[in-house]
């Protein structure tokens, strides 16, 4: 496994932007098609549509390990690596939407849980710890840290909330491929892993679950879920480290607001919105001509198209790096 991350020169950030910035449109274009009855499936062709709309631009994930998605489409309990299908979306469910994007040569992976419908105050609370838990790991993505900052960073936003990190699901570098080493694991001691230097590349995707946080894949070799069929959310960011701090490359105008579904999120305890000192990309990028208006492993393993499950199977049922 490698130890270090393969830093990129700012022509290649801004290449691994411009794949970034298709993806932050596209969460919040297709924001309008989740609804109750809506398939898996119609969603994965609204994102397939959406991707290669933009020039240079195809889905990383079609065919990636054998994945026959475009998408990860998550519901509920399923964490990670959901492949679309028939099933149809109902009031109240929580689903995620996890998309890779290779454009001219260059990778970006992003994932965002949304509510569908209305959801009840605890699902409603789980987005926000999960948002919350990715905007502190980002803000602690900068020079000179290393990857246990990271993951401590997520541990400290959800410990006492009632929830847990999904075990063993974990980010990864990225870059000339979605999934590079070394791993970005949501749990660490500050301090110890990896060193983050400027121009490195990497996906930030705290996983978080209503129960136990213990995973279990489904029969069909790939879906992660929950083992106890608790809810679960997961966002992620691609983030490049910059001397000024974290660059955010799948930024957009979705992720410009706070998770605000139903609940009364202002109680007490409440988790704040995102912190500054990071710098969002995407949010005004350029529109592509043709955009459809409404719309965990090693090496060789078989993975999410953005987490990946530790340690790694080299297996042809290995689920070591899809999200």
């Amino acid at each position: 496994m490698a130890t270090e991350f393969t830093t990129k020169s700012s022509e290649d950030v801004a290449a691994m932007a411009r794949a970034g910035a298709v993806i932050g449109r596209l969460f919040s274009e297709i924001e309008e098609a989740i609804v109750p009855g809506v398939a898996t499936a119609d969603l994965d062709r609204f994102v397939d549509d959406f991707v290669r709309a933009h020039e240079g631009a195809v889905p990383a994930f079609k065919g990636l390990y054998g994945f026959p998605g475009s998408a990860c489409i998550s519901v509920n309990s399923e964490i990670v690596h959901g492949i679309p299908g028939p099933r149809q979306l109902r009031d109240g469910d929580l689903v995620t939407i996890d998309v890779g994007v290779r454009r001219d040569g260059w990778c970006a992976d992003s994932a965002f849980t949304y509510p569908v419908g209305a959801v009840s105050d605890e699902a409603a609370r789980l987005l926000e710890v999960t948002r919350a838990a990715l905007d502190a790991a980002v803000a602690a993505a900068r020079a000179g840290a290393r990857t246990g900052d990271v993951g401590a960073a997520v541990e400290a936003v959800v410990a006492g909330k009632g929830m847990e990190i999904a075990r063993d699901l974990v980010g990864h570098g990225i870059g000339r491929e979605v999934h590079e080493e070394p791993q970005v694991p949501n749990q660490g001691r500050p301090g110890r892993g990896p060193l983050l230097r400027a121009g490195a590349t990497l996906a930030i995707e705290p996983m978080v679950a209503l129960g136990s946080g213990r995973i279990r894949t489904l029969e069909d070799g790939w879906t992660t879920a929950t083992a106890d069929g608790s809810l679960s959310a997961h966002f992620e960011h691609t983030v490049a480290v910059a001397s000024g701090g974290p660059r955010i490359l799948t930024g957009g105008a979705i992720w410009s607001s706070a998770v605000r579904p139903r609940a009364a999120l202002a109680s007490p305890g409440a988790v704040s919105a995102a912190p500054a000192g990071f710098v969002h990309e995407g949010r005004h990028a350029e529109n592509a001509p043709g955009v459809l208006g409404n719309h965990a492993g090693g090496s060789g393993a078989r993975a999410s198209a953005s987490a990946r499950t530790v340690p790694a199977r080299p297996t042809a049922n290995a689920l070591g790096w899809l999200t």
